[in-house]
Parts: C-alpha cells; structure tokens; sequence
C-alpha cells in the first residue's frame, strides 16, 4: 500500500482577497431606507380612479394615468388630491407614472360601509363644498339620508346645499318644510328647465362634491353643468322603483379655472361610524341650538330626563319627524362604538 503525502499549507497574510461575497441576484447597489424627496417633482391632480390607474391632471393640462407607489399603499389616494408624479410623465401611448407623494389635504368626505364599520372609505380629498341631489319623486326622497350626508358634510368641513329635482312632476314644498330651519340653500330643478344659473352661483369658484341616491338624476344635473363630461344616465326600475347605477367611479370635472364639480356614484346607503358623536349633533344644526341649552350629563336620548328637545317638539318649535332621525343615528353610533 503506497501513501500520499500532502505537504501541510503555508501560512499567508489575508486581505480582501481571501474574502466570498455571494453575488446580489438583484444587483449590487445596496439597500437603503433614504427614499428620494422628489422635491421636484411634478404635481398634479386626481381626477379619477378607476381599478388601480390614477388619471392625474398635470400644470400644463395634460392627463397622464400613474399607479400608486409601494410605500403609499397603505394610505391610498382619493379623487382631489394633489399628487407628486415620477417616472414617464410623458404622453406616450401606454406610459404609466408612479404616484410618489400626497400633498397635505385641507379636507376629507368619508363614509363608511354601515354604522357599525369603523373602516373609513376615503371618497374625496380637498372639496370645500356638497351639493346633495334628491328627487321629489321616482324614487321618492328620504330625509334620514339626506341627514346623514349633511352629517358627513359637517364632519369634513365641507358647505352643503340641497338640490331637489323632478320638481315639473310634484310639488316640493311640504318635503322642503323638512329643512326649513336650516341655513343651506336649497335649489329647486326643473328635468325640462335645469336651474342652471342658480346652480352656477353656489358653485362658482369651489370645488364640490355632487353625491345623492341612485336614480334620482344626479349624472343628468352634472351633464347639463358640464356638457362635454357626458356621464352615463339611466332611469328608474318602475317596479322597485330604485335607480341604477350609472356613474360608476368618482370624477372631478372642471367647469373653469377655479370650478370643479365631483361627481360620485349613487348609493343607497351611508354609514357614518367613524364620526364621533359631538359631530353628529352639531350637524343638526336647528336641533343643535336647542340641545346647547340642555343639563351638561343630557344624552339627548329618549330616556334622557329634562332634555330641552322634547320640550321644543311638545312646544313645535322643532320638528318630532328631524329629533326622532337624530336619536335614530345617535344610538346606530353608540352601538357601533360598544361593539
């Protein structure tokens, strides 16, 4: 048997080439958690979203459609908001941007999926005013949402107003008793004769969400406000009597330079359980005035002892139909906070 001899190794200094680095399968520039600032980026506005693709309404007029960064995933983006664009914001066919940054927002309108659901859903961004569109007939109006987008108005900051269509068909004046004691306008708007002036007035120089029930003629109001938007109309089941949905994504339409209408889908219902409670009285504003004056332990509840409100219906000077839609969503609120 013959054996093989293997001498024992040298000893050598190290240096750096003694060293393995495994190969970065993704590159070899390091990571890092300093994202850039884009602090020149342009900035554009949020006209539309519609399936993850972001419309963005640039300076110098031009329409790019963007997708939303990673790290502004969790927060999201909603129709006005102004954004920080990078990436291809050319308009090449097919060129896609990145949403990078959301400036600071001056308002928010959320709802969420019914008073129990403390998840916001972010409708609009940066609106300063709510035009609430109700049919007098077909389908006929309810007054408890009506209440409860004048809530969410109060709670975004934003100035309602009361638009009551179809009035050729019926006479409004005894639903309009409802917010008689209200300071917001109410217009009233003819299907052959659009109250086009009026409404141009309220309008003029804001930005305004546009928001009501299915099938009451919101879409039709928004084309004949801003002829070449031509949103989808439709009409109502004449068995349900309940609207279609047409407008199936919320869009901003500029009327000029400084007038912007937003037009959202229509919905039959509004949950408001992120609002806090205080917010939701304040919002009615002719029981509020009242319910001020009332023991500082008041709930302002049915069982409540000495609440001023029922003594201002047993008096008629409020409205038993207004006090009993504020107790109504008063307790939906509490319940939805216990739970």
């Amino acid at each position: 048997m013959s054996w093989l001899y293997e001498p024992e190794p040298q000893e050598h200094d190290l240096d750096e080439t003694d060293v393995r680095v495994r190969p970065n399968p993704k590159g070899n520039k390091p990571r890092t958690k300093n994202r850039p600032s884009h602090s020149d980026a342009p900035i554009g506005m949020v006209v539309q979203v519609d399936l993850g693709r972001y419309t963005v309404l640039l300076a110098d007029e031009r329409e790019v459609f963007a997708t939303l960064a990673k790290e502004l995933r969790k927060e999201g983006v909603a129709v006005g908001d102004q954004v920080a664009l990078a990436g291809d914001t050319s308009d090449t066919v097919g060129a896609l941007a990145r949403i990078v940054r959301v400036e600071p927002r001056t308002t928010l309108l959320r709802r969420s999926a019914d008073d129990t659901d403390q998840v916001e859903r972010v409708i609009v961004a940066n609106a300063t005013q709510m035009l609430i569109v109700v049919a007098i007939t077909n389908p006929e109006p309810r007054t408890r949402l009506i209440d409860r987008y004048l809530a969410a108005a109060f709670d975004a900051g934003l100035k309602p107003a009361l638009c009551i269509t179809k009035v050729d068909l019926e006479d409004p004046a005894e639903f309009v008793k409802n917010f008689a004691d209200l300071s917001i306008p109410v217009i009233l708007n003819r299907k052959d004769s659009p109250s086009l002036d009026e409404l141009n007035q309220f309008l003029a120089g804001q930005v305004t969400v546009v928001v009501g029930h299915s099938g009451v003629g919101k879409s039709t109001l928004v084309n004949s406000l801003a002829p070449d938007a031509a949103r989808e109309t439709g009409g109502v089941n004449a068995v349900t009597g309940r609207g279609r949905h047409t407008s199936s994504s919320v869009r901003a339409i500029r009327l000029d330079a400084a007038t912007w209408i937003i037009d959202t889908p229509g919905v039959r219902s509004f949950g408001l359980g992120h609002i806090k409670l205080e917010n939701l009285l304040r919002s009615f504003e002719d029981l509020w005035q009242v319910a001020s004056h009332c023991p500082r332990d008041c709930s302002h509840l049915v069982d409540s002892p000495d609440c001023g409100l029922d003594e201002a219906v047993a008096a008629g000077t409020i409205s038993a139909a207004r006090l009993d839609s504020l107790r109504r969503l008063m307790v939906s609120i509490a319940n939805s906070s216990n739970d």
